[in-house]
């Protein structure tokens, strides 16, 4: 078994859609970044990345890799998906936070697990997501951004699974 933690934290600004979780969330700003800007997925990435000892999203998918820009991070996390088959890893359960003062996020949450479990080949069960807001403080509770925490925890596959759990 081995466990990996994930974060990321995007500026929210005007003339961008807002993406979480691969859903695209009506608010009238949108995650700055080089894809899509989805704090929620790189942030799924990077704990994913930590629990197989395989450094971080900057080094799988540098923001100077100009394939990269623009590109939905659900197509990254699907290279990611690859990389843990290829690695004979299994999801046994991913857990994540999503802190925002808005838009309320509960609503997009089903859709969002949906997203992410088909792209991970892993059923929605194994997904749990939290929202919880910062209470006015810092740059998150002004609503300058949206910083999302992840945990997986992997286990190698046995030469008898096809996959999954």
């Amino acid at each position: 078994m081995r466990i990996g933690f994930g974060f990321d934290v995007h500026r929210l600004v005007e003339g961008r859609p807002l993406i979480l979780g691969g859903v695209k969330i009506p608010f009238p700003k949108g995650l700055l970044g080089h894809s899509d800007g989805d704090a929620l997925v790189h942030a799924v990435i990077d704990a994913v990345f930590g629990a197989m000892g395989k450094g971080d999203i900057g080094q799988h998918f540098p923001d100077t890799d100009l394939s990269l820009k623009g590109i939905s991070s659900l197509k990254m996390l699907a290279k990611v998906q690859e990389m843990l088959q290829a690695q004979k890893f299994i999801i046994i359960n991913l857990d994540a936070t999503i802190v925002a003062e808005a838009p309320k996020l509960n609503p997009y949450f089903p859709k969002m697990r949906k997203e992410i479990a088909a792209v991970l080949g892993i059923p929605l069960e194994c997904i749990n997501l939290k929202a919880k807001t910062a209470e006015g403080l810092g740059y998150l509770g002004q609503g300058q951004g949206i910083a999302a925490y992840a945990v997986v925890l992997l286990r190698k596959r046995m030469s008898y699974e096809s996959g999954g759990i």
